[in-house]
């Protein structure tokens, strides 16, 4: 059963006044899966903010650029991986310098069948002018 990806929500009322901050952190997010899927690992650096922190299988890595590697795709919980996408990704906070989502993606298998699918957390924060994925915690191997 595959699970179709969302499109980009729309800027909540709530969130109006930094609205130009979600559309940039949205932009982010798009190119680090359009990066992740493509096995770009200089792709994905150039989506992050660092030092960047990942909270997953119940440990915490704080990840300098040349840790952002080709290995990255070796794993086994990659092994069946043919691309992801986003299923949810929904604002929680917005500022002038952060913006906090609730998201959930997928993964699926080269055949477009589904691996299975992680609800996360994603933090996109802007440093020195750009805008990039900083922080990740999500249930995902």
């Amino acid at each position: 059963m595959t699970e179709p990806p969302v499109d980009r929500p729309p800027v909540r009322p709530e969130h109006a006044a930094f609205a130009d901050q979600v559309e940039a952190a949205q932009d982010v997010l798009d190119a680090f899966m359009a990066a992740w899927n493509a096995r770009d690992a200089s792709g994905v650096r150039a989506s992050f903010n660092f030092p960047h922190v990942r909270f997953a299988s119940g440990r915490v890595n704080i990840l300098a650029p040349e840790q952002v590697t080709d290995a990255m795709y070796a794993g086994a919980a990659l092994s069946e991986w043919g691309r992801s996408a986003w299923l949810r990704r929904e604002v929680i906070h917005a500022g002038p310098d952060k913006v906090q989502f609730d998201t959930r993606f997928a993964r699926f298998r080269p055949d477009g069948s589904l691996i299975s699918s992680f609800d996360s957390i994603y933090i996109v924060t802007l440093q020195d002018g750009r805008w990039g994925v900083q922080g990740r915690s999500s249930y995902a191997p």
